[in-house]
């Protein structure tokens, strides 16, 4: 997949409107709609100042949650457009719709330098649907010399009218945090210094069956931990008790197996695994060999011997990739193997890459975040990029 697509830096937007769409969906209060964590807000900063410093008036736009067409004033950017406003030292404006009266009343006033946020994009059923109209009016806010500019990674896997659509009306670039994804992680794809060794985690082989067929074309050595390492074991005759299975993916687990064999790639599976009596943080645990689980107990975790073969394989990497936990990692007495793991990507040489959701989430608890070479932004996204697939808010860019 060819991305070496246009960026902020490869246009001239001095005095022009530029609608960026940032990824905004931060975590809230329940209570009280407090943001209570900022770090997308943050991640949005590089692309929005550089704009702002070269003379460009910034319409930024998000969606926050999943409020399915509807206006949902709990799901508001209010909050994000106060926060947005402390972080850039500057006022943000707010319009209480994203492409009604007052967005185009702001828009149209909007000056050189000035930021305007737009209401929740996904207040508006044409978002989701990629309605041309919605995306034509979202794109007539910028105006005729107007530019888009994208850099919600976390979006781009989808094709909605903040997203892809706009680019039928606006000339598309990528901001900054899009350009690293796609330098990064494209670049481990491309060129990856070697040895490379992915390591997929995660509850179900069904979500990640494609990364694992991409990655049996390119890597050197894959790492199988998390839920579904137990439908490859008991796809291979192993006993797996009450663990998660998916046993209509089995048939798959094996073709994965012999597909390794056949191109020479290392395909790491469990050798031993914490069980528990219950799907509980304080449930009766206990080490037992791969594939012979017993009934009434299921695996929660690699075991020790299995920390080792792992966290060996990532000490002399030269790239390494990892998607997905080892276990229940929000359980602490299940959060050993991935724990090994995360230090293990701390300790090493290796460019180290974390695709985006729960192996993000579980790098930033154990505190080893800052020893990454990158942490995705996007978790879907980063995935179907690692699965080959072509992302509509990339390839809707311009080309370089």
């Amino acid at each position: 997949m060819d991305y070496n697509k246009k960026t902020v830096t490869d246009i001239d937007v001095k005095g022009k409107k530029v609608l960026c769409r940032c990824d905004f969906n931060v975590p809230q209060d329940k209570q009280t709609g407090a943001i209570t964590d900022d770090k997308r807000i943050r991640a949005a900063l590089p692309t929005l100042q550089y704009l702002l410093s070269q003379g460009a008036a910034v319409i930024a736009c998000s969606h926050l949650g999943k409020p399915k067409g509807q206006v949902k004033p709990a799901l508001t950017l209010a909050p994000v457009a106060e926060r947005l406003q402390q972080l850039l030292g500057q006022d943000v404006i707010f319009a209480s719709d994203s492409v009604g009266p007052d967005a185009q009343a702001k828009a149209a006033a909007l000056q050189p330098g000035q930021v305007l946020l737009l209401e929740n994009l996904r207040f508006e059923p044409g978002e989701e649907k990629n309605d041309p109209a919605f995306a034509k009016a979202l794109a007539d806010l910028a105006g005729a010399d107007g530019v888009y500019v994208s850099d919600a990674f976390g979006t781009v896997h989808r094709a909605h009218a903040s997203t892809a659509g706009v680019a039928a009306y606006l000339p598309a670039v990528s901001g900054y945090l899009i350009q690293k994804e796609l330098e990064i992680i494209g670049g481990a794809l491309a060129a990856p210094k070697r040895p490379l060794v992915a390591i997929l985690g995660g509850s179900k082989v069904s979500s990640k069956i494609g990364v694992i067929n991409n990655l049996l074309e390119i890597a050197d050595t894959i790492i199988i931990g998390g839920g579904m390492a137990y439908t490859f074991s008991a796809a291979q005759g192993g006993k797996v008790g009450d663990s998660l299975l998916e046993s209509d993916w089995m048939d798959y687990a094996n073709e994965m197996v012999k597909k390794a064999e056949e191109k020479g790639v290392k395909l790491l599976l469990p050798v031993d695994t914490m069980v528990a009596d219950a799907f509980a943080p304080d449930s009766n645990a206990k080490v037992v060999s791969a594939g012979e689980i017993p009934d009434g107990w299921q695996g929660l975790d690699i075991g020790p011997k299995t920390i080792e073969l792992y966290t060996e394989a990532v000490a002399n990497a030269g790239t390494v990739i990892w998607n997905g936990p080892m276990g229940v990692f929000e359980f602490p007495a299940f959060a050993v193997g991935t724990k090994a793991v995360a230090e293990a990507l701390s300790k090493t040489d290796a460019i180290t890459i974390v695709g985006g959701g729960d192996s993000a989430a579980a790098v930033e608890q154990l505190g080893y975040a800052d020893k990454m070479t990158h942490i995705s932004t996007g978790g879907g996204a980063s995935l179907e990029f690692m699965e080959g697939k072509a992302l509509p808010g990339v390839v809707c860019l311009l080309d370089r």
